[in-house]
C-alpha cells in the first residue's frame, strides 16, 4: 500500500511534474482537498486536466481557509475523517492512493495531517512525497523577478492569523514571501510600507488560472465595503530586498 502526497503546483496544469503525472496515472484512487464537497478545488482542476473524464477522483472536505483559533477541534475532525476515508480505500483495494495538493506537499500542506491519520490507521502504509512548484516560484516567474541573489536569504511567512512574523522577517533583511494573507492584506501592506519596502513588493493571486493577477502591491485596490483590501486566501506577496548593481549580492 502506498499513499502519495503529490504537489500539483500553483494551479496551471502544465506545471505538474512528469513524476507527478506518472503517479496520477498509476493511482487506483486520487483524492483532492476541497472546502465544500459540491465545489471543485484548484488541485482537482489540475488533476482532471490530465486524467480521463471517468477517472476515480474523490473529494475530501477540509477547513482549508479557517483561521479561527477556536476551530481546531473542527480541523482535527475533518483531518481524521479524511484520513479514515483514504485508509478505508487502501485497506479494501491496496495499491496506490494519491492525495493531490496545491503547491508542494512539504510546505504548509494539509497532506501532513492527513498522512498522520492514515499512518495511525494503517501502520504498514508507505508514504511517498512528490514535490511540486510553489506559489512563490510561480509569482516570481510571472513578475519576472529573481527571488534571491548571491548571499541573500529567503524567508517564507504565513500570514493567516497575524503579521508579527512578517514584521520580524522584514527586519531580518533578504527576500520575504508572505503566504495566505488575503484576509489581512491591508495590515500586511501597512507593515511593508512602514518598512520602506512597498516599492519592492509584488502581489499575486489565483496563480495558474485564468483569473491570475500579478501586479505591484502598491497598485492593489481597495475592493470591499469596509475600506479594507479584500483578497483571496491563497494570495502571495513577494518583498525583495534593496539591490545594487549586478553581482553586488555575492
Amino acid at each position: 500500500m502506498r499513499l502519495v502526497g503529490l504537489g500539483v503546483g500553483p494551479g496551471d496544469p502544465e506545471l505538474l511534474t512528469l513524476a507527478g503525472l506518472r503517479e496520477l496515472k498509476a493511482a487506483g484512487r486520487v483524492f483532492v482537498p476541497v472546502m465544500s464537497a459540491d465545489e471543485e478545488g484548484r488541485s482537482e482542476a489540475v488533476v482532471r486536466a490530465h486524467l480521463p473524464v471517468d477517472a476515480p477522483v474523490e473529494r475530501l472536505t477540509f477547513a482549508l481557509n479557517d483561521d479561527v483559533r477556536g476551530s481546531q477541534q473542527r480541523r482535527n475532525e475533518l483531518w481524521d475523517a479524511a484520513g479514515a476515508q483514504v485508509a478505508e480505500h487502501l485497506r479494501e483495494h491496496g495499491g496506490t492512493a494519491v492525495f493531490a495538493t496545491i503547491g508542494d506537499p512539504m510546505i504548509y500542506s494539509t497532506f501532513t495531517y492527513l498522512a498522520a491519520t492514515v499512518r495511525r490507521l494503517l501502520p504498514a502504509v508507505e508514504v511517498v512525497l512528490s514535490p511540486g512548484i510553489t506559489a512563490m516560484q510561480a509569482a516570481a516567474s510571472a513578475a519576472g523577478l529573481h527571488l534571491v541573489e548571491g548571499t541573500e536569504s529567503l524567508t517564507l511567512v504565513p500570514v493567516t492569523r497575524e503579521v508579527t512574523g512578517l514584521r520580524a522577517a522584514l527586519r531580518g533583511g533578504g527576500t520575504v514571501v508572505a503566504y495566505k494573507g488575503g484576509r489581512r492584506l491591508d495590515e500586511l501592506r501597512a507593515e511593508i510600507e512602514a518598512a520602506g519596502a512597498l516599492d519592492r513588493s509584488v502581489y499575486a493571486e489565483h496563480l495558474g488560472t485564468q483569473r491570475a493577477r500579478v501586479l505591484p502591491l502598491s497598485e492593489v485596490t481597495v475592493s470591499d465595503s469596509s475600506g479594507s483590501v479584500a483578497a483571496p486566501y491563497l494570495s502571495t506577496v513577494v518583498i525583495l530586498p534593496p539591490r545594487g548593481g549586478r553581482g553586488e549580492q555575492l
